[in-house]
């Protein structure tokens, strides 16, 4: 039996004790957070402290805390003798997460970064699909990823710079950043970007647009914005033969729902088809079980059944050196 700690028992770290709980190899004995829980399982000690949550005999470690705490609580647990599954982003900036690696390649232990999006059953069907070869080359990739915002969205504390290391594009642009890197398969050197503070009254930024080409000449738009005013999630590419759509992703409120795969053939030689209108063939996802797959291949992971295929530090650190390409290009925070 895995026994596992975890780190910050916000909303994620509910969510990720839930699905341990229901894993046969693995058990939460203990969880630390800068306040007490209403509600926590009898069986479950409290920690008053990372340190003393570091200090109990278990053998992973959880991090779902604050930004500003990531690769420091990561680093801490490695060195501890810890396995670690750490939420994203993996760290405020790349430097943070260098040191993280350096001490991840001395421990022997397992690290595994929480990029949830590539658990989903649309996106695990859509790299089938890529990976098969029937769509042909990549051409290009478009993605947009927005919030609705709330009343009180201005006094989150992922809109403070030094907790969180930047604002919507670090906090949910960095999903669609990562699947394009997955996709493609693409390092993006090339990037022309504008940060904006469009509406709230913010230090950080509420929306990120980005060009980004490798030297492959592939390239990809991004769009991340908090002033969406509805929750929003697209990503569009377009390959030789058609197209893949990733339409909507499901989320615990499902607002971001519903979530389909939409897959277009390129039928402009064909004159029976209306130009520009192909047909399209559409597979409607109605389960989530993403942190219950992710969970599993670090478990399995630790139990040497698997290695880790996706949120590994190398993916991590790339996905965040693309972000920080992205915000310094800009030239958003260096203004400030």
């Amino acid at each position: 039996m895995i026994k596992v700690a975890i780190a910050g028992f916000g909303k994620i770290g509910q969510v990720r004790a839930k699905e341990l709980a229901k894993n046969e190899n693995t058990q939460v004995i203990a969880v630390y957070d800068i306040k007490k829980p209403e509600k926590l399982n009898g069986s479950i000690k409290f920690c008053e402290s990372f340190d003393e949550l570091l200090a109990q005999d278990v053998d992973a470690v959880f991090v779902c805390a604050f930004n500003d705490v990531l690769a420091d609580y990561t680093t801490q647990a490695l060195k501890a003798g810890k396995h670690v599954f750490c939420e994203k982003p993996p760290a405020r900036t790349r430097q943070e997460l260098e040191n993280v690696i350096a001490t991840e390649k001395d421990s022997g232990k397992v690290l595994k970064y929480g990029f949830n999006h590539r658990y989903h059953y649309s996106v695990i069907e859509a790299k089938k699909l890529i990976e098969s070869g029937e769509m042909g080359k990549l051409l290009w990739l478009r993605g947009v990823y927005g919030k609705a915002g709330s009343i009180d969205y201005h006094k989150n504390w992922r809109n403070y710079k030094e907790i969180s290391g930047g604002g919507i594009l670090i906090d949910q642009g960095i999903h669609m950043l990562d699947l394009m890197r997955y996709f493609s398969g693409q390092d993006f050197t090339h990037i022309n970007s504008f940060i904006t503070t469009s509406y709230w009254d913010i230090e950080a930024e509420d929306n990120a647009f980005a060009i980004m080409q490798s030297d492959e000449k592939i390239t990809a738009m991004l769009h991340s914005s908090a002033t969406q005013w509805k929750h929003k999630f697209l990503l569009e590419m377009c390959f030789e033969e058609g197209y893949i759509n990733l339409d909507g992703i499901l989320s615990g409120t499902r607002s971001y729902a519903p979530e389909k795969l939409v897959v277009g053939r390129r039928e402009f030689e064909d004159i029976t088809f209306a130009m520009g209108k192909p047909k399209e063939n559409i597979t409607w996802f109605e389960n989530d079980d993403s942190w219950e797959l992710e969970v599993t291949e670090f478990v399995d992971a630790i139990l040497g059944k698997t290695t880790i295929k996706n949120g590994t530090s190398t993916d991590a650190i790339e996905t965040l050196r693309l972000v920080e390409r992205i915000y310094e290009n800009s030239g958003f925070y260096s203004d400030k």
